[in-house]
Order: C-alpha cells, then sequence, then structure tokens
C-alpha cells in the first residue's frame, strides 16, 4: 500500500521541541506527517474506491438527463460517460485508469446488474411470462442458432480469411451472446415492462444464457481436448433446467409460508426488505455455484414475489397516514379516488425498497461496462470495416430471432436481443486466454460489442415511441 508523508519527523534532530507549547506544536506536526493511510479507517484502496464511486454516481447523474433531454433513454448517457472516462488517458490524463480493473469496484458493477434484474423480475408477473413462454423459447434458441451461424460459418470466413476454425467458433458463440440487462434497463426507465415484447425478450433472455452457456463448453471443449462430451453438455443443460424449473416452482411453493413466518417474527419494512434481497443474491449465487449467469437468479427471485405472498407485512408508511382519513362516510368520493393510490403503494412496496439500491449500484455497472471500451481499436480502419460487417451480422441475426415474437413487436424483440455487452466481452476474453483469438479479431469483437451495446437503446426508444397502443398492453 502506497502512503505519503509530508514531513520528516518534528521529533528528530534540531526540530525537537522541549517546552509545553512547542510539545503541543510538535504533536500537530507529527499528526500530520504521519501517513495519509494512518487516518483513514481502512486501506488506501478502500479510501480511492469511495472517490470513484462518488465520482461515478454523481456523473452518471448529471449525464443521464442530457441524454433523456435528447428523447435518449438514461442508460445510454451512463455507457457514454464510460466511453468518456475509460479514454480520458488517450487526451494524457490518466486519473481513471485503475477503476476499470479495480476489483473492488467490479463487484459493486456485478452487484448493480444483479440488483437491476432483480428489479425486473420484481416488476414481472409470473403468470405474463408463462403466457409468452412459447414464444420466448423460439426466439431464445432462434436467437442463439442464426448468429451462431452466420459469425462461424458464414461471416468470419469471409472477412476473417485464413484462421483457425476453433476462432470463427469463438466468434459465431460471441455474435450468441446476449446483454439483458441493458435492454431490461431501456425497458424499465421507459415504464414498458408490462409489454408483451419486454417479456418475450426477458424469456428469450434466460433461454439465450442457457444455450449460450451449452455453445461456449461445447467450443471451450473443442479447442481444450479436441473433442465434446455429451455428457457434460447434457450436465449442462440438466443443471440449468433445475434450477430455473425447481427455483421457480419450488420457490413459488415455499415463499407464502417463509413470508408469512417471516412477518411473525417481525412485520416491520426491514424483514420485507431483508427477504427479498436476501433471495435474490441468494439465487444469484446458486446460479453462479452452478455456472449460469448470476443476473438469471437474481430474475427468478423477482418472479416470487407476487404482492398477495406478502400481505402479512405492515403496509406503507403513506397508508398507515391516510387511512384513518378516509374512514369518515361523508369522504366517500375522496376514498374513491384514493383507495387505487393505496392499493398501488401497498401491492409494491417490496419493488419500491430495492429501487434505492438500484440508484446506488445500477449506474456503476452500466459506467464501468462503458469504460471496458478503447478508442484505440478504432485507429485500424481494416479492423474497424471488418467488425462493421460482424457487427452487421450481429445485429441480422437477433433481428432475424425477432420474427418469431408473432404480433408483439418484431423490431422491438429483435432489437432488444441485440446488445452483447458484458457478455459478449466475456465469450471473446475466454476466447483470448485459449490463445484462438487473435488481438486483431479480439478487436473487431469488442468494436461489434460497443456498437451493438450503445446502438440499442436509442434505436428501443425509437421504436417505443412509434409503438401503436395495442401492443403497449398487457
Amino acid at each position: 500500500m502506497r502512503t505519503y508523508s509530508f514531513c520528516r519527523s518534528p521529533l528528530s534532530g534540531d526540530a525537537a521541541l522541549t517546552n509545553g507549547g512547542g510539545q503541543r506544536a510538535g504533536l500537530a506536526l507529527g499528526l500530520l506527517c504521519l501517513p495519509v493511510s494512518a487516518f483513514a479507517a481502512g486501506s488506501g484502496a478502500v479510501g480511492e474506491n469511495l472517490l470513484w464511486l462518488a465520482l461515478i454516481l454523481m456523473s452518471a447523474r448529471i449525464f443521464a438527463p442530457f441524454a433523456q433531454r435528447f428523447g435518449f433513454p438514461a442508460v445510454l448517457g451512463e455507457l457514454l460517460l464510460g466511453v468518456l472516462l475509460g479514454n480520458l488517458s488517450l487526451f494524457g490524463v490518466g486519473l481513471f485508469d485503475t477503476i476499470a480493473k479495480d476489483p473492488i469496484i467490479a463487484f459493486i458493477a456485478e452487484l448493480g446488474v444483479i440488483v437491476l434484474l432483480l428489479q425486473i423480475g420484481l416488476e414481472t408477473r409470473f403468470a405474463d411470462l408463462v403466457r409468452v413462454g412459447g414464444r420466448a423459447f423460439s426466439v431464445g434458441t432462434v436467437g442463439i442458432v442464426v448468429p451462431f451461424v452466420l459469425g462461424g460459418f458464414v461471416v468470419g470466413p469471409w472477412l476473417l480469411p485464413g484462421l483457425d476454425q476453433n476462432a470463427y467458433l469463438f466468434l459465431g458463440a460471441t455474435l450468441a451472446a446476449t446483454s439483458v440487462g441493458i435492454t431490461g434497463r431501456v425497458f424499465r426507465d421507459l415504464g414498458k415492462l408490462n409489454m408483451p415484447a419486454a417479456r418475450i425478450v426477458l424469456g428469450a433472455a434466460v433461454i439465450d444464457d442457457v444455450l449460450g452457456l451449452v455453445i461456449l463448453a461445447v467450443v471451450t471443449s473443442l479447442v481444450q481436448a479436441g473433442s465434446v462430451s455429451v455428457g457434460e453438455v447434457a450436465q449442462i443443460i440438466g443443471e440449468a433446467v433445475l434450477f430455473l424449473g425447481g427455483s421457480l416452482w419450488l420457490g413459488r411453493k415455499i415463499t407464502p409460508h417463509s413470508a408469512r413466518w417471516l412477518a411473525r417474527v417481525d412485520a416491520g419494512h426491514s424483514m420485507l426488505f431483508a427477504q427479498v434481497l436476501a433471495t435474490g443474491l441468494g439465487l444469484a449465487w446458486l446460479a453462479h455455484a452452478i455456472g449460469l449467469a448470476p443476473i438469471i437468479g437474481a430474475f427468478a427471485a423477482g418472479l416470487l414475489f407476487e404482492p398477495v405472498f406478502l400481505k402479512d407485512f405492515k403496509t406503507p408508511q403513506i397508508v398507515q397516514d391516510i387511512e384513518p382519513l378516509i374512514r369518515d362516510p361523508e369522504s366517500r368520493s375522496l376514498i374513491d379516488r384514493l383507495m387505487p393510490i393505496l392499493i398501488r403503494h401497498t401491492g409494491h412496496q417490496h419493488e419500491h425498497m430495492i429501487e434505492p439500491i438500484g440508484y446506488l449500484f445500477v449506474p456503476v455497472f452500466f459506467v464501468l461496462t462503458g469504460m471496458q471500451v478503447d478508442l484505440r481499436t478504432l485507429a485500424d480502419l481494416h479492423v474497424v470495416t471488418v467488425a462493421l460487417g460482424v457487427t452487421g451480422a450481429a445485429v441480422v441475426g437477433k433481428l432475424v430471432a425477432g420474427m418469431c415474437a408473432g404480433k408483439a413487436g418484431r423490431w422491438l424483440v429483435g432489437w432488444g436481443m441485440v446488445p452483447r455487452g458484458e457478455v459478449g466481452l466475456i465469450f471473446a476474453m475466454v476466447g483470448k486466454q485459449l490463445g484462438v483469438m487473435s488481438e486483431s479479431m479480439f478487436s473487431v469483437i469488442v468494436i461489434m460489442v460497443i456498437l451493438t451495446t450503445l446502438i440499442t437503446p436509442p434505436m428501443l426508444s425509437w421504436l417505443l415511441g412509434r409503438a401503436p397502443a395495442d401492443e403497449n398492453a398487457t
């Protein structure tokens, strides 16, 4: 840990003072001359991260309204802020270079996307998701197969000739990925999570994660061992199905009883908050433990909490304050107007409790995602040209999947599946670590991830603004 000392010890040599006032002055100077870390309640790294977190939060809140002012969702402002901060070193400002690689900030960012998917799950009704289950499965399956084929067997060999077949397979796997966090944030920010298109995207993203994991495991096995174990693939699929089916079926059996029991212990708001957040974190851990993305576990946890399951907890304070005022029979007209508001606050209080946690952690995820973008990759014209072709294939592959959405909004669903975000980068990093992906190919993928991540929010915002009223129906 680096420490800084401002001067020599005042008690050494000629600087020593022996009278009372001199001793007090010497003590004060001695405190100033201690290493800065001595004043910290933790390590220097923790102190730096407090500053970085404060800067990210305030900068994100300042940038987000600018994006919204131009008709774009707030998440685009946060992504662009990350791109700006991550590339200030190109202008000689290296102040933020360590943030993108800091493990503490990375954990906060991961926690942010987990909280986001927990929020989305809380605002999504399980019955509504089941209603679009068939279309979501079709979209998710096609959204994996078509981009994989385009990347691994068409665009890859055409635009990047002469590479090993394993490199093309990893390119296909990367194009098959989907980052649901970005799309889910856009739908949520614009209040459109109740749209059938949004529910299809969320369901398809779960399918994408499972099938993408299978593809990544198969391709990795081909590179490492030269063969694929059918048993290993079956195990991955079995664990994923068991987790998703088990957590939703068993969880919805247990949640009403656990909520009732916890409410007997403490019916206060803190217990309700703890139950919801702990369930989200617990299922996120379980998903990670069996090899799935933690965000899938968080989303599944959110689906467990129907308002009716939480009726034994105290109502929100605003409801408690208003209820005595509407018991007067003469206020019948006021009661009729206030009752829907009170019911809404009561039924959604668990969602409102998680909201401030999202304000803290979610922007960190999107800013950090933007900081992974290295604009120096745009300096090579040939790489950029190839990357544009690969990006075109990446977009087309997901738009084809959107055609399976039926009348729920083909273009909305297709564009909702387009962003690769951090998932695409993870797939690319695995290929790079295995030595099958060259620097130029990795740069191509990074540019593709940048473009698909940045163009999706404004496209979705534009499409949602043009969506007919019937597509907004629940």
